[in-house]
């Protein structure tokens, strides 16, 4: 199942450069995600970062799946992440604050994606643990 999942993400990716995204729907919300499928990526994520426009976010992938964790370092837009496992459920979802470099977020089971968006877009859009996530093609 994993390299199903795994393919069915690497097979939606658009390529610009030298950064991918894709499509991500959750219920009635679309998403337009960056992916972070590199350790350099991951690290990276919304670090000086100004602004996240309203449906957009960053995918962050592992392989193989595990426990994960998370910090706001430099990073100045308040966050909510979503933790989804290797079948596409949200396993959690927790807000995360601008400069916090004391508090991690971490993951409370293995995970194979993590989804982070501006914080309350979750909320907003009616979503929460249990649901799952579809990656479609743009």
């Amino acid at each position: 199942m994993r390299l199903l999942v795994t393919s069915l993400l690497l097979c939606l990716l658009i390529n610009c450069g030298d950064k991918k995204y894709a499509r991500i729907e959750i219920k009635d919300s679309v998403l337009e995600v960056e992916i972070a499928d590199t350790e350099e990526k991951r690290a990276l994520g919304l670090m000086n970062k100004s602004h996240l426009p309203e449906n957009e976010g960053v995918l962050f992938v592992f392989d193989p799946p595990q426990k994960v964790s998370f910090w706001m370092k430099d990073t100045s837009i308040p966050l909510s992440i979503a933790f989804i496992d290797k079948d596409l459920k949200i396993t959690e979802i927790r807000n995360m604050f601008p400069y916090d470099v004391v508090n991690r977020t971490i993951s409370g089971s293995p995970v194979q994606f993590a989804l982070e968006v501006n914080q309350g877009w979750f909320e907003k859009n009616g979503i929460r643990a249990g649901d799952c996530i579809s990656i479609v093609q743009n």
